[in-house]
């Protein structure tokens, strides 16, 4: 693949930003009409909890949590539906379902809810997946984020601050590592301009090349050889002893009148 495989499209700022407005909409209707919608996040290890694993990523606790969410969030989207634009619909997908599945089965017995796991899981797929494609634009994003989140691996372990959902942290983290090896490692290529960027190119059998020697002095090239043409023998049946007279005529009006002064035969 191609370096113009990074390209910028309507869907890499429409889907981010109607993700996070669709959020903050959830929230409105909790507000508007009285709703609490805490009930619908992961309750691990019970049925009725397993409808938040599709419903949790949807819900915030309170203003500041789905702020602080709703910023990385749409920061992290952003750089995925550029860099990744072919995988982002399912890696938020399989995301969301994998780190809500790993939450459900190692969360506490409370209700976890908000994106917070997504984001982990996008931070997780950035950054391992740019190591994988050894690419330098993903490397270097893949640094960017861990210069901008790099803090957020403290949450994923325990005790840490006990208001939040470190297993949803953890889980998040490890459904993006996993889903860098179901996505196959994107092969990029440069655009080759020049002969010598050819994988086959042959330094001896290029003309420029040819005239420096193997110090990188500059040398002549050896003079060819004179190839002396060999003579091609006439057929005698196109040859004539006879002088051939042409007569030139500068335009129509002679031609005429050189006919008319010709005598019948």
């Amino acid at each position: 693949m191609e370096e113009n495989h990074f390209k910028f499209s309507n869907a890499v700022l429409g889907v981010p930003l109607f993700f996070v407005l669709f959020l903050w909409f959830v929230y409105w209707l909790e507000i508007r009409f009285g709703f609490d919608f805490d009930d619908n996040g992961i309750l691990p290890r019970t049925f009725s909890g397993m409808q938040g694993i599709i419903f949790s990523p949807f819900i915030h606790s309170n203003i500041e949590h789905l702020y602080n969410n709703s910023i990385s969030l749409l920061v992290l989207l952003v750089a995925l539906f550029f860099f990744y634009s072919k995988e982002a619909v399912g890696i938020v997908v399989y995301g969301i379902l994998l780190s809500g599945t790993l939450t459900w089965f190692i969360g506490r017995e409370n209700y976890h809810i908000g994106a917070s796991s997504l984001i982990y899981v996008l931070v997780s797929f950035i950054f391992f997946k740019g190591l994988q494609t050894q690419y330098y634009r993903l490397v270097a994003l893949s640094l960017t984020v861990v210069v901008l989140y790099g803090g957020m691996v403290w949450y994923v372990f325990p005790k840490i601050d006990e208001t939040i959902s470190w297993e949803g942290h953890l889980s998040g983290l490890i459904a993006g590592f996993i889903l860098t090896f179901f996505y196959k490692k994107t092969e990029f290529k440069k655009v080759i301009k020049y002969d010598w960027e050819r994988p086959d190119y042959d330094p001896s059998e290029d003309k420029f090349m040819q005239r420096f020697d193997e110090n990188g002095n500059f040398v002549n090239l050896p003079k060819s050889e004179i190839v002396e043409d060999e003579l091609v023998e006439i057929n005698p049946f196109f040859l004539s002893n006879s002088n051939v007279v042409y007569d030139y005529i500068e335009d129509s009006e002679s031609i005429n009148k050189k006919n008319e002064s010709k005598p019948e035969s």
